[in-house]
Order: C-alpha cells, then structure tokens, then sequence
C-alpha cells in the first residue's frame, strides 16, 4: 500500500505559465503538494488570487497544500536593459548605477536596483544573471555607482541577479520591501514564510517575532544561500535549530560560495533537519532543463533521486514551473522519479539524539516506527494538536505512509510539506484518528494488501487535557 504515497513532497512555484485556476488545479491534482509564492515578482493582488485558487484546488482534490510566501531579502538585482538584453566581452568595464526612475538607454552604464557604492571595495568580485557574468569591482566612481570589470564573454537581462560574496551588508537582511510584505502576507492565508540570505540564527528569531507582532500562525524557512551561514558547523546547526524548516537554496549558494561546495552542504542540511526534526527543502534547478523541454535530463533525475534517498522533506520547481513551457510534465515527471526511488531504496541511515526535542516525543517516535515496521503494519496515524508529534515521527523517515488527524487547519496545511505526512482536518475526538483510518479505507484512500480483510494501524496519540503525546495503540481496522 505504501507504493502509492509520495514520500518525499513536491513544492511548486507559482508564475505565469501557471497563473490561472485551471493550471493550479491541475498541478495540484498532477501531485504537488505546496505553493512557493515569490514577493521578487507579481503584485499583492495577483498572490491574493492565487492563494484562492489554491486552497480551492486543495478542497477539491480532499486534503491539505501548503503556502510559502518567499521573501525577497536583499537580492540585489539590474534594473530594466533596453532591449531586454546587453552583450558583454572580456574586458569591458561596466558602471553600475542606483538612480531612483533611471532606465538603460544603451551603453555600458546600467542601472541597478540597490546603492552597492555604499557597501563595495575595490577589488572585490561580483557576479551578475546567477553567475554567469564574472566581474572584479575596480573603482567606486561616484556615491551611487560603481565601476566593474568583465571577465568572461556573455550578456546580461533584465532585472537578473547580482551576487558578491566577499562584500560586507552588514547583517541586514530584511528590506523595506520585505517589512511591507511581511505586514501585508500576515493577514493572508500563509503557511510558511521562507526568509533570503540567512546569516545567523538571530534573523530567523527576529522574523518569528515580526510574524508574532503582526499575528501570525506561519512557520518561519530559513534559505541558506550565503558564505556566513556555512561559514562553521556550530552556525548552520544553530540556524537549523531557530528555524521552523530550512531551505538549501542551492542557486544562490553555488554563485556566493563555490558550485562544489553545494553538495555537502545538501546532506549536512538534510541530516540536521532529520536530527532536530525541521523541514528541508532541497530547492534550485532540479528539472532546469525542463523549461524548454518535454523530458528532464538524466543528471536531473539523479539528482531528485539522490535528494530522496538523502531524506529531503521536499523537492522544489522554481522556473520549471513558474515559467516553463512544461509545468505540468514537470511535476509528473518528477513525481515519477520520486516513487521508484523510495520503492527501490531505503533513506539513508542519520544519527538522531535528543538534542533540542522533547526525550519523550523521539522515544515515542522511534518506537512507533519501529513497531510499524516490525509487525508489517499499513499505516501509522498520528493524532496531532500542533503537528510536533507528526513531524517527529516523520523524522524517522518510516518507510511506509503516515496520516496525520488535527483540528487546526493551519497544522494540517503546514504537515503538507512534512516527510510522507497526509494531514486531514477533523474534529477532535479521542478516537479521531481511527475514525479518520476507517473513512480513508472505506474510500479507497488507504488499501488492503492482496488477501488480506482487516488495516494494520499504529495509532499515536495523547490525551487531550495532558501535555505531550504518551500513547501508542496497534489496531486493526
């Protein structure tokens, strides 16, 4: 029965080429099990539709899809290029340019959007449109622009990235932008909101509070894209561990701090997620060749595969599915690379202790797991108020479905992204979660092995006037 849940979630983008009801929906249904909405495009008003299609979607197809709101953070970025396009050569120098209303007319002066006269050296590299252009600061010419040298042949559009790695911003990293989309996304229906260029655990804690100010229920997803947050073990654990999830923004990390170092940046963050039990989201190019193409390459497919067997929470489509001419192949066809994987190979093996989570919901946890496993059983059930007892038990990374049961709708579309989590919103009874096991057979939801009459069930749970969960029950459905 396990062969028909996807374990490992899929996180998609939301942009043009699936801005409508029709494309959300059809996403959704194809397997996607959250909502990236990105603040560096579209209007408040276009997210506020969006954020309706997709919970419309997610009452159709009869459970739960999570909503990230990605913030923009301090991306620096060019301004708008005549023609959409300038070519570059080795050796060029180039002006970078903050004015407020300047467009580029021609030249090699360019607008962009951020005052870098302020923070950069010369001598200091940058790069621009993710890399692709590599440049060398060599004079600061004015207040507001500086003065670049190019040292590759390509070309640059509009409003692409600028990345330099060795300039100090001097730790603020939430813009006013940001604030006005943090005030604004609080009273929108928002699950998660993923915070840029994380540093140091001290961003994620201010965001949480800014989301308490305002009166927020989201979870807080710290991106790790910059030098300073991997610069020491002892920093990317302590950000892990603010952090409500991470997301290993591959993208931006490879441009700051070097392609080679992203892969073991990967497993390090997916293993501490899994030890203190936050949600990773392997995020950047995972089917990049699928904007323009109908199939994904094999590197793309080792690459899903390798992120499932490490045990990521999550995979996530950016452009794929934001602007590709593919969207929906896209999330089928990642769907498909997601369950061979996990039905021909097992997650691998993480040292989990104690650490920062409560002793009594790992020992639960594990137990139950294990008792799963060992008796063959086709389900576990986790009865949840907050969702710490489903996202404890996901970090053990059974390897068959769990169904979650919660009365709080905001719980349930959080565990929507959450390892092999299925959250259902129910009423709270102390035997909803057998209640809940018997609707999903009696629907076909959940289903018999061959031969077989009854639902193996481990169910864990808690009751309601005690703190914590402190129950686990085998039952036969």
């Amino acid at each position: 029965m396990s062969r028909l849940f996807k374990r490992t979630k899929i996180l998609a983008t939301i942009g043009p080429s699936t801005n409508s009801a029709e494309m959300i929906m059809q996403v959704i249904m194809a397997g996607v099990n959250g909502c990236r909405l990105n603040c560096s495009h579209g209007s408040n008003e276009e997210r506020d539709q969006q954020i309706k299609w997709i919970r419309e979607a997610a009452m159709k197809k009869g459970r739960s899809v999570a909503i990230l709101q990605d913030l923009q953070g301090p991306k620096i970025r060019l301004g708008m290029l005549k023609d959409n396009h300038l070519d570059l050569v080795t050796g060029d120098e180039v002006i970078l340019e903050s004015a407020e209303g300047f467009e580029h007319e021609g030249g090699l002066t360019v607008p962009v959007q951020y005052n870098l006269a302020e923070k950069c050296r010369i001598g200091e590299p940058l790069s621009m449109f993710d890399g692709k252009i590599k440049a060398e600061i060599i004079e600061i010419t004015s207040d507001t622009a500086i003065k670049v040298k190019v040292l590759n042949d390509g070309f640059i559009m509009s409003k692409k990235g600028l990345n330099l790695p060795d300039t100090d911003f001097g730790g603020d990293i939430l813009t006013k932008k940001d604030l006005a989309d943090i005030e604004y996304g609080a009273g929108c229906d928002y699950d998660y909101v993923a915070l840029s260029f994380v540093q140091s655990p001290e961003d994620v804690l201010k965001l949480k509070q800014l989301l308490l100010s305002h009166g927020s229920t989201a979870k807080v997803i710290a991106k790790i894209e910059t030098k300073k947050a991997i610069a020491s073990e002892r920093n990317l654990e302590a950000i892990v561990e603010a952090a409500d999830g991470i997301m290993v923004a591959r993208g931006d990390m490879a441009v700051e701090a070097g392609a080679e170092v992203v892969p073991i940046i990967q497993r390090k963050l997916i293993a501490l997620c899994r030890k203190h039990a936050k949600l990773c989201i392997v995020a950047t190019q995972m089917m990049s060749s699928m904007v323009d193409n109908p199939e994904p390459t094999r590197a793309e497919v080792s690459d899903v595969a390798t992120a499932v067997v490490q045990g990521a929470d999550a995979v996530m489509l950016s452009d794929e599915t934001a602007n590709g001419s593919y969207p929906l192949e896209t999330v089928k066809e990642m769907k498909k690379v997601i369950l061979f994987t996990q039905n021909h190979s097992r997650v691998a093996a993480v040292n989990r202790d104690n650490g920062t989570l409560e002793a009594i919901y790992t020992a639960i946890s594990s137990a139950a797991a294990r008792l799963a496993e060992n008796i063959d059983a086709d389900v576990i059930v986790c009865q949840t108020a907050s969702g710490v007892t489903a996202t404890t038990m996901a970090a053990e990374r059974p390897n068959l479905p769990i169904v979650t049961v919660t009365s709080n709708k905001r719980v349930a579309n959080q565990l929507a992204l959450i390892y092999a989590n299925s959250a259902f919103v129910r009423p709270y009874s102390e035997e909803f979660g057998y209640d809940l096991a018997r609707e999903l057979k009696e629907i076909g939801y959940l289903q018999l092995k061959d031969g077989v009459k009854d639902l193996t069930a481990v169910i864990v749970s808690g009751d309601k006037n005690k703190v914590g969960t402190d129950t686990i029950k085998v039952r036969k459905i």
